[in-house]
Order: C-alpha cells, then sequence, then structure tokens
C-alpha cells in the first residue's frame, strides 16, 4: 500500500525492502486506487490471503 507506486517499486527492486529482496524484480501487473488507508489496508489484506491470491491468478 501507496501513494506512490513509481518510488514503491523502485524500492522493491532496487532490494531496499528486506521482505522482497531475495524475489527481484518485481513488475507491477495490478493496480486499485481507495478513496482512504482503512479501506485499502482491508483489500491489500484480502488480495494477499489465499483467497485473494486465488482470485487475482484467475483474472490474470
Amino acid at each position: 500500500m501507496t501513494s506512490d507506486i513509481d518510488r514503491r517499486l523502485k524500492e522493491h527492486n532496487s532490494g531496499r525492502t528486506k521482505s522482497t529482496k531475495g524475489y527481484r524484480p518485481w513488475e507491477l501487473v495490478y493496480k486499485e486506487s481507495y478513496p482512504d488507508i482503512a479501506s485499502a489496508r482491508k483489500r491489500e489484506k484480502y488480495l494477499k490471503s489465499g483467497y485473494g491470491k486465488q482470485w487475482l491468478k484467475q483474472k490474470y
């Protein structure tokens, strides 16, 4: 979750994020916009769940 997606992707690809460092390079395949942090966080949690990952695989 970020307000500056280009900066965040650069952080992941430069290895500045420990949890994603070993899986580089990252490529953006999907993004959504939300009006507030609470609804964005809720959606992010869903997409990282088993059902959310399954939904993404079916869609893309």
